[in-house]
């Protein structure tokens, strides 16, 4: 999550803490002049406290629904090569004419999207941990390759706020985890294939790796596609794609 986010997340929390303090102070208040009884003010404010718990639960609720409707969880198990794939058919169905690039020499773009003459490079990263500068400053140098007019990241994670702030510079759109669980969720049911079809359709080589027992995941470098370590940055084993 971005330094501005966080800000942002705790001042809600914040809000939250003391509308909950408010309300508690207020019924107990209004109970025990009405009534002249501790206990009477005790329920109220009980009552209260019931009352933010089950909004809580209900909005965990939601947003576990959400989650499980945008199938977020089959996308972080996702190799690079199947989050590609992924990502174009998502594209396909809001209407764009989709290029996934070869694995080696792809200059800075996973997919190159045209749509009303408008052609759009994109990055995409599917990480275990935050998306840095080298993001950006690749599909920066795919813009100006492939004659594109802009240049899109898209990740399954938040982005580091160094990210951002080049992005900006740029002119770079970068597209969340929030972002891209918004853009499935928007599509109608069955307009595109599923995260979990996709990870059927385009099965993992089911490999650990030789150093500290992790799965290799099949990942993408300037000399075309290689396993690397699902724990990296703690483990930097890679191996060759036979």
């Amino acid at each position: 999550m971005s330094k501005k986010k966080r800000k942002q997340q705790k001042e809600l929390e914040k809000l939250i803490e003391g509308l909950l303090i408010l309300c508690l102070v207020g019924a107990f208040l209004l109970v025990y002049n009405a009534t002249k009884s501790f206990a009477a003010a005790g329920v109220a404010a009980a009552l209260v406290v019931g009352i933010f718990i089950a909004i809580q639960l209900y909005r965990n609720l939601l947003y576990a629904e959400r989650m499980k409707k945008s199938g977020i969880k089959d996308i972080d198990e996702m190799d690079g090569r199947q989050f590609e794939h992924y990502l174009g058919y998502l594209f396909q169905a809001y209407g764009y004419k989709v290029q996934v690039t070869r694995a080696a020499g792809d200059y800075g773009a996973d997919l190159v999207l045209t749509k009303a003459g408008k052609k759009i490079v994109v990055q995409a990263k599917r990480y275990s941990k935050t998306v840095g500068l080298k993001a950006v400053q690749e599909v920066k140098a795919a813009i100006a390759h492939y004659q594109a007019s802009e240049g899109w990241v898209i990740a399954n994670r938040e982005y580091s706020d160094e990210a951002y702030s080049l992005a900006k510079s740029n002119g770079i759109r970068l597209i969340n985890r929030e972002g891209l669980i918004e853009m499935i969720l928007k599509l109608n049911p069955g307009a595109a294939p599923s995260a979990k079809a996709v990870k059927q359709q385009l099965p993992q080589e089911n490999r650990k790796c030789t150093r500290c027992g992790s799965n290799m995941v099949l990942r993408k470098g300037p000399k075309g596609e290689f396993y690397g370590c699902s724990s990296y940055p703690k483990c930097r084993n890679i191996a060759n794609v036979k």
